[in-house]
């Protein structure tokens, strides 16, 4: 019976899950780890929004031929010990085939969140990444209603792969840092 167990707790393990203790050297020290890290959701809420159609009534008598550019972008703000605040800033620009702007919508949606317990690189992708994939749901929700109550037809937001999105900054700046090392060696050189 005890390989069997092993056998379960080694298969958790693999699979990220913490192991349980078997009575080893330190029976807590497998518990203790799980149970200091916490994420939690206080509030998720709308910071500012605004919606500007420049050139309507007028715009809606043209044909429509969208041309739409959505510009994304994240803040974290230290709110205490371990509350942060991360805010998703979409900027979503409609014009028509003349290049006239149809409509600008601007969102900033907000979120408090509690992470406790995480080591720092796994907190910086939390706030950079996590964070902001469960504020972008409410964001596109918000931007879809300014558009269709400036009687536009209706906008979906694409889903957004914030993991990726992270992952392509952390190799920018990973470039960018041995990039300056590189110079910075050949200038002692």
């Amino acid at each position: 019976m005890a390989e069997e167990k092993n056998s379960k707790d080694s298969a958790a393990a693999k699979n990220g899950a913490p192991a349980k203790s078997n009575g080893a050297a330190n029976p807590e020290a497998a518990d203790t780890t799980a149970a200091e890290q916490q994420f939690i959701i206080e509030r998720v809420y709308v910071k500012d929004i605004s919606f500007e159609a420049p050139n309507s009534p007028a715009i809606f008598t043209e044909d429509w031929e969208p041309d739409t550019s959505l510009n994304l972008n994240t803040q974290v703000n230290v709110l205490g010990d371990d509350h942060y605040e991360v805010e998703l800033h979409l900027n979503v620009t409609v014009k028509g085939k003349d290049g006239k702007t149809a409509f600008l919508v601007e969102a900033i949606q907000a979120g408090a969140f509690l992470i406790k317990g995480y080591a720092p690189d796994q907190l910086n992708h939390l706030l950079a990444s996590y964070c902001p994939g469960q504020l972008f749901p409410y964001a596109r929700e918000v931007i879809s209603n300014l558009v269709s109550k400036g009687s536009f037809p209706e906008m979906h937001l694409s889903p957004i792969n914030f993991d990726a999105l992270y992952a392509k900054n952390l190799a920018e700046q990973q470039a960018a840092a041995e990039a300056g090392d590189s110079a910075s060696e050949e200038t002692q050189a």
